[in-house]
């Protein structure tokens, strides 16, 4: 999978991962599951991420079904709903926010109905300080540069350079973004 090699249900490492997906299911339902001190919530994340000390603000509910590939700096805010399918890898680096009902999918399956059975992966990797808007989907195999916007709703499918704001399905540049000092002027 981390090489984006098809992975199939009859890989003989299938049952392995599968006891990883309920582990973590059960985790994501007890985040979901009621309320929980910003220190619970970061405690249960590092245990569904694999990470020794998450620094994130969140708010719940929030999906994923591995969690064992997503990587997150600090301070990240990630609001209401949003889903997170990692086996391709994702990597947020710090002080970035997320929308309400982000997903963000390294997943996806081919197009040749004989083989889409099989699971493709791609990594995405978030640059600092990225604003992704509600309701945006980004699209396996992603980079996203250091300090874009995502804009609401955007359906992102290619790399977006830094300081670039985004928007539309497909996501298509937009301008980029205007310094508060430049406008001054």
């Amino acid at each position: 999978m981390r090489r984006g090699e098809r992975f199939q249900h009859d890989d003989p490492d299938y049952p392995a991962l599968w006891q990883e997906f309920e582990h973590t299911r059960s985790l994501v339902a007890e985040l979901n599951g009621s309320y929980h001190t910003p220190d619970k919530i970061c405690a249960l994340l590092s245990e569904i991420w694999g990470q020794e000390r998450v620094e994130v603000r969140m708010f719940p509910p929030f999906y994923t079904a591995f969690g064992k590939l997503t990587k997150v700096g600090k301070g990240v805010f990630i609001n209401f709903g949003c889903t997170f399918l990692d086996q391709g890898g994702i990597t947020i680096e710090d002080d970035v926010f997320i929308a309400p009902d982000v997903k963000i999918l390294t997943e996806g399956h081919p197009e040749d109905p004989a083989l889409r059975h099989t699971l493709v992966t791609a990594p995405i990797h978030i640059g600092r300080n990225v604003w992704i808007g509600a309701g945006a989907m980004i699209l396996p195999g992603v980079t996203i540069g250091e300090n874009a916007i995502i804009a609401a709703g955007a359906v992102v499918n290619r790399d977006v350079p830094a300081n670039m704001i985004v928007g539309g399905v497909p996501a298509r540049e937009l301008r980029e973004i205007r310094r508060e000092e430049a406008m001054k002027e």
